[in-house]
């Protein structure tokens, strides 16, 4: 029989009642459940004088456990493991999500210890795994059956999760929209598009006291500026950003979903029949993917039209010669960038 030993210490042996090495070791195991042959990886203590194999009641349940986690995966179903960190995930006691999905008090008890759950109860833990929003709408159901704090708790949790999980939906969609411009250095001013580097350009704009009446317009002008000189001055723009010659001046693509990333300190301002986004940060923060350069090219852009409003920046862009000489709705190519007017 083949052994992996995992450990050995000097005690009294239950098996021979002698006082020797007792070894722990892992053996490969066969065995049938729920009418499948199953491969584990069972552990046992070993004692040499009997040449015996043998279990203590914490080995026999973990042993059990591992013949149901190997069945699992065998199965395509997720294992107390799996379960137990989904829980994990949202911080949330057994039988609190038991009350969230209303099964018994014990079930999850049942299902991390010594049951395997049904394929029903494992699609709905998978659920609960990919998506915190469902999550969040099942916790507003069970609220009465929820502690105040812990409420709160699976709340905040949850809340987390669902903004990552939408970030990376928007993350994904605008680097799509990108696929298109790779390969063309004009289009997107010889940078690949890195999103971090968007999202702390704007939060360097929205910090900054040098600038007034940060909206959306306004924004979209500076962060063309910020692009448009670092590649006059560097060959390269900070953003990879690809930017349209729409009414307004540029714009760059997939700017709406561009203002919904992540720790982007947007608010959207009521205006009556219509709505703004007002960007603003007062708290001091870092811009980790930002280099000196890229923060000293947006000092520059800051010095010189920070002060300026929506309608006069929009006015200072359109004498530009990338403007003037951009077909309505094409793509302002970075070969324009040695004409700026800063």
């Amino acid at each position: 029989m083949e052994m992996t030993i995992l450990k050995s210490e000097k005690r009294v042996c239950p098996c021979c009642m002698e006082e020797h090495e007792v070894k722990t070791v892992k053996v490969k195991e066969q065995a049938v459940f729920k009418e499948r042959q199953v491969n584990y990886d069972a552990v046992y203590m070993y004692c040499d004088a009997a040449d015996e194999l043998y279990m203590d009641e914490r080995q026999t349940q973990e042993n059990d456990i591992r013949l149901k986690n190997a069945y699992r995966r065998e199965e395509g179903l997720l294992t107390s493991d799996d379960i137990e960190s989904i829980r994990g995930k949202y911080g949330i006691t057994q039988s609190d999500l038991c009350a969230l999905l209303g099964w018994g008090g014990k079930t999850i008890t049942r299902y991390e210890s010594h049951q395997v759950q049904d394929r029903a109860h494992d699609t709905i833990l998978k659920k609960i795994d990919r998506d915190p929003e469902w999550f969040l709408s099942l916790l507003r159901d069970a609220r009465d059956n929820l502690t105040e704090e812990a409420y709160h708790k699976y709340f905040g949790a949850a809340t987390t999760l669902y903004e990552a999980d939408q970030d990376q939906y928007f993350r994904k969609a605008i680097q799509a929209s990108y696929a298109k411009y790779r390969g063309n250095k004009l289009f997107h001013g010889n940078t690949e598009l890195s999103l971090d580097k968007v999202v702390d350009v704007i939060r360097y704009f929205a910090s900054s006291k040098m600038i007034t009446s940060l909206y959306k317009v306004k924004l979209m002008k500076l962060m063309w500026y910020a692009d448009a000189l670092s590649y006059k001055k560097r060959g390269c723009a900070i953003t990879g950003l690809v930017y349209l010659a729409l009414p307004m001046g540029a714009v760059p693509v997939g700017h709406n979903s561009i203002i919904d990333l992540r720790y982007v300190p947007c608010e959207e301002v009521d205006m009556g029949e219509t709505s703004a986004y007002h960007f603003s940060l007062n708290e001091k923060t870092d811009f980790p993917s930002l280099s000196a350069d890229d923060k000293a090219i947006l000092d520059t852009v800051i010095e010189k039209l920070g002060k300026k409003t929506k309608d006069e920046i929009v006015s200072f862009m359109h004498k530009e010669r990338a403007y003037i000489e951009t077909a309505p709705r094409d793509v302002i190519q970075f070969k324009y960038a040695e004409s700026l007017q800063i």
